[in-house]
């Protein structure tokens, strides 16, 4: 495997996100099997600081493009340096996450790196050599083993499915002229308005309680906030719900919405629509909370309540209160 392992790693407000770490785990794992090297790109602007905090994960060498003309993400930019960086350094497989600017990104880098891609992966394994990509299809109904042919080999994996290993490495910090000038790019951000509410973002969020059509309105999400908050958890939607205007759109969940794969998924009077379930299906534990014992949910849950939700989420909460 000529070249080793390229990650692109993302970063926030001066911090990496945890699915940069995720990546740099997972190709890790693959470098050892192969015996080649991890490297790692790190867009941003003051963010020299944190870049050698990816050798804690695996990571062999960090190329640093830090610059004011990468503070906020737009894709012209992004693309242009990694573009740069992989035509010159040619490795042999590139790995981005699927969140939302992992998938913005990657879509431009298979154009201008005239390959191939496997999108929202659950698994990574080498075959002689060759990336072999395991991703969900079909609305989550069967999964599909892919291998791509071009150069580099690229995927970008779902957040919270591959776990967080430490095995340090070198993780040296070079910087790289990224040859963007700022003057001829094409877009720029106006403006950036962001939730302020502290809450747990749902594709990164360990545990998510969800509510659906059950729900009956929006004044009782109440009872699902309080128990999330008990948790620590975040708060999310079924597409019915957000339909009704009970729920803003970037808390649903589904092949609409967010992919989430938190380790408890807990759905609130949500039937389960296949819609639904590609969205959260990958989750390690299912709780299903619904009136109706035929409701779809229950063939995927790992636990099911049958009964009223309004009276068993406040007592759940009581309970949880006391343990924690």
């Amino acid at each position: 495997m000529a070249n080793g392992i390229l990650i692109v790693a993302e970063q926030r407000d001066g911090a990496f996100r945890k699915v940069s770490f995720e990546i740099a785990s997972a190709a890790r794992k693959l470098a050892d099997e192969a015996g080649e090297e991890v490297s790692a790109v790190v867009l941003g602007s003051g963010v020299e600081g944190i870049a050698g905090e990816l050798g804690k994960y695996g990571v062999d060498k960090v190329y640093l493009a830090d610059d004011p003309v990468f503070e906020k993400y737009t894709t012209e930019a992004y693309a242009a340096a990694v573009t740069k960086l992989v035509k010159e350094k040619d490795p042999a497989i590139l790995l981005l996450a699927a969140s939302v600017d992992g998938k913005d990104l990657s879509s431009r880098l298979v154009g201008s790196l005239a390959t191939g891609m496997a999108t929202d992966c659950t698994e990574l394994k080498l075959e002689g050599g060759k990336l072999i990509a395991t991703r969900p299809v079909y609305a989550g109904k069967a999964f599909a083993e892919m291998e791509i042919t071009g150069s580099p080999q690229m995927a970008s994996l779902r957040p919270n499915v591959f776990p967080v290993v430490e095995n340090a490495k070198a993780g040296a910090v070079e910087k790289f002229d990224a040859g963007v000038d700022a003057s001829a790019l094409k877009t720029k951000v106006a403006d950036v308005s962001k939730d302020t509410s502290g809450k747990v973002e749902l594709t990164e969020a360990t545990i998510i309680v969800s509510g659906g059509r059950g729900m009956k309105g929006p004044e009782n999400y109440q009872i699902i906030e309080e128990l999330a908050n008990v948790l620590g958890a975040a708060v999310g939607a079924s597409r019915a719900a957000v339909d009704a205007g009970w729920r803003p759109q970037t808390d649903q969940v589904g092949q609409t919405g967010k992919v989430v794969s938190p380790n408890l998924y807990i759905a609130c009077g949500i039937s389960g629509a296949i819609q639904h379930l590609a969205g959260m299906g990958s989750s390690k534990y299912i709780v299903a909370i619904n009136k109706d014992d035929e409701a779809p949910i229950f063939a995927k849950a790992d636990y099911g309540i049958v009964d009223d939700l309004f009276k068993v989420i406040p007592e759940i909460t009581t309970e949880v209160k006391k343990i924690l």
